[in-house]
């Protein structure tokens, strides 16, 4: 199947509340790149490049990234993956995103050839609907307790709070939503690196009081050691996130026991693939797994999803729906109803440009 084009076309869309934020910063915005494959045969693999800047992507650098990679990757058939994805990392070190497009649109690609959803290539579903976890941005207590009840009307039941280091309210905010929201709910942290250890193993032991499920990466991104000091003193489970940014750091998390969990990003590990890989890793070592937060396009979502759903040792709520507070995105198929979003009955990644 020989490739003819590779299209880039950037991807903006307004977030609904332009106001959101965490922990490391605020854009009213998200930001991408769609990755469109065409080949000999009529076919078209779409990829979702996503300029994550605090996992070092900028639109920028994914576009200049992706137009170097895009004559290596020409050399090939389209079901070359492999052979393709060795040439990406000795033309370029890192830059995963980017990689990542690549790699879904293929995948993409591989499964529109063989008329099956993409799902096929990794074994089968084995679950065909997943409970979504969604975000909560940083606002005062009250504000994100009423954002909370306002989903858990739509049906949703799993959240995930950003904090962002102050320990006494960030403790309120989980204490407002719980209160609100009642034992139903089910609730997670995300500190994005805002505390240091003693101030995470504070906060946590305070925040365990209202029935914490999970926290998601509470202190510095390298700061290893510190990370297993708060995941050996908290009664609640310790998830990695910004420090899982690649295969090798999945596996250094794991062989050390570091932390209880893993949160898997197809962006940041490069792409469908590695993912599969870092899933693998974490069951060897009896590290729990689930797919955090896929932000950007339902491409992007769906994607993940046809992994996600190929994998029996998936622990948790995921997070695909977060495309639901956002605007302007191109691409249809999937939608979150009720708090769960379903598996797309259709051949591929599931999705589509909107109008085709």
């Amino acid at each position: 199947m020989k490739i003819t084009d590779i299209k880039l076309k950037p991807c903006t869309m307004r977030k609904e509340d332009p106001n959101w934020r965490f922990a490391l910063g605020a854009s009213p915005v998200t930001e991408g790149v769609i990755v469109s494959i065409e080949t000999d045969e009529n076919l078209t693999g779409y990829g979702y490049a996503s300029a994550t800047a605090h996992m070092g992507a900028s639109m920028e650098g994914l576009t200049g990234t992706l137009e170097k990679l895009i004559p290596h990757v020409k050399e090939y058939d389209a079901l070359e993956m492999s052979a393709i994805r060795i040439k990406m990392d000795k033309a370029l070190s890192g830059n995963n995103q980017a990689k990542a497009a690549i790699d879904n649109a293929l995948f993409d690609l591989a499964a529109k050839s063989m008329n099956v959803p993409l799902n096929r290539l990794f074994g089968g579903a084995v679950r065909t609907e997943f409970p979504v976890l969604r975000i909560l941005a940083i606002k005062q207590p009250e504000e994100m307790a009423e954002q909370a009840k306002i989903l858990f009307d739509q049906g949703y039941r799993y959240f995930k709070i950003k904090v962002h280091g102050d320990v006494d309210l960030d403790i309120a905010r989980v204490a407002a939503i719980r209160k609100l929201l009642g034992e139903e709910a089910n609730l997670t942290v995300d500190a994005n690196q805002a505390y240091s250890p003693k101030d995470a193993i504070e906060a946590l032991s305070g925040m365990a009081t209202y029935r914490l499920d999970l926290v998601e990466q509470p202190v510095a991104i390298h700061d290893y050691k510190g990370m297993k000091i708060v995941t050996d003193s908290v009664p609640v489970t310790v998830e990695a996130d910004e420090s899982a940014g690649s295969i090798q750091e999945v596996a250094h998390l794991v062989e050390n026991r570091i932390v209880d969990a893993i949160s898997l990003k197809v962006p940041k590990l490069g792409g469908l693939w590695n993912t599969l890989i870092a899933a693998q890793i974490c069951k060897a070592g009896n590290i729990r797994y689930r797919f955090g937060a896929h932000v950007g396009s339902r491409l992007l979502n769906a994607h993940a999803m046809q992994l996600a759903c190929s994998l029996p040792d998936l622990w948790y709520a995921s997070e695909f729906g977060e495309f639901a507070r956002l605007l302007d995105d191109p691409f249809e198929g999937i939608d979150v109803v009720g708090g769960v979003i379903q598996m797309p009955d259709a051949v591929g990644a599931g999705v589509k440009p909107i109008g085709t």
